[in-house]
């Protein structure tokens, strides 16, 4: 790049995109449940690095998955070993990767109300690589205690657990998941270690330096944009518009 070059633009879901694609890795099967747009995008994105690899179930998508009973087929998938990679957010997420998709408050006089664990919990056991994911980097919703555990990031040593969470993504940065704690992985271009800080609400562990996450290429926008947008509309066409300008007709074209 020349010196005189004008800086990448990109928006902050494609930088978000990027990062989570990155995370997934190599694969065989990642499955994107309910109003989750941005890992729909990084699966996808992924997908289209891997010339077809992985395999990629968009629930709610009759084009890109297989299943024809809805959820109940993703949780035999899963509880059967074939599928690698799912995310999970929750309206509360602490520093051990629990997460509260139930209420804050007492839970008999709640002060809010969540959606609801469904089948969290048991997709947090099963599933090796479970990516946890929350836009709104606050104190209100990185907690150092959740006040009901619907999926625990943990279990006991003789717990038999094949899966778990591996990362936290955040509009702020990227923590990784090992031994029960979140460490600061990487600070989002335009944010600083001290704003992470200010605005978590657990203890994490973090290197006397911590890097910028990587922009998005040239070449991932491009693929983000013409590739990933267009099938992205057929499941969440608010977004693929309002983000990459991209309408359902593009299913077509």
């Amino acid at each position: 790049m020349s010196m005189n070059a004008a800086p990448l633009e990109f928006r902050s879901e494609e930088l978000l995109a990027d990062v989570i694609a990155r995370l997934i890795g190599d694969v065989r099967h990642v499955a994107v449940g309910n109003a989750s747009p941005i890992p729909a995008t990084a699966a996808l994105l992924a997908r289209e690095r891997g010339k077809g690899r992985p395999y990629v179930s968009l629930l709610g998508s009759p084009k890109n998955t297989f299943w024809t009973d809805g959820a109940r087929e993703l949780f035999d998938c899963a509880g059967q070993g074939r599928i690698d990679v799912f995310f999970l957010s929750g309206g509360q997420i602490d520093g051990q990767g629990n997460v509260n998709l139930v209420s804050t408050g007492d839970y008999e006089h709640p002060k809010v109300r969540f959606p609801g664990s469904f089948g969290s919990a048991y997709l947090y056991y099963v599933v090796p690589k479970v990516i946890l994911f929350r836009v709104e980097h606050s104190r209100r919703t990185l907690v150092p205690h959740v006040d009901f555990i619907s999926a625990p990031g943990v279990s006991e040593q003789n717990v038999f657990r094949p899966g778990g969470p591996i990362a936290l993504v955040t509009n702020r940065c990227l923590f990784s998941f090992a031994g029960g704690r979140f460490t600061l992985a990487s600070v989002h271009p335009g944010h600083t270690v001290e704003e992470v800080i200010e605005n978590t609400g657990f203890d994490f562990d973090r290197l006397a330096t911590v890097p910028e996450t990587p922009a998005p290429s040239p070449a991932t926008l491009a693929l983000l944009r013409e590739t990933a947008a267009p099938q992205l509309a057929e499941v969440y066409p608010q977004f693929a518009r309002q983000v990459f300008g991209v309408g359902q007709a593009a299913l077509s074209s």
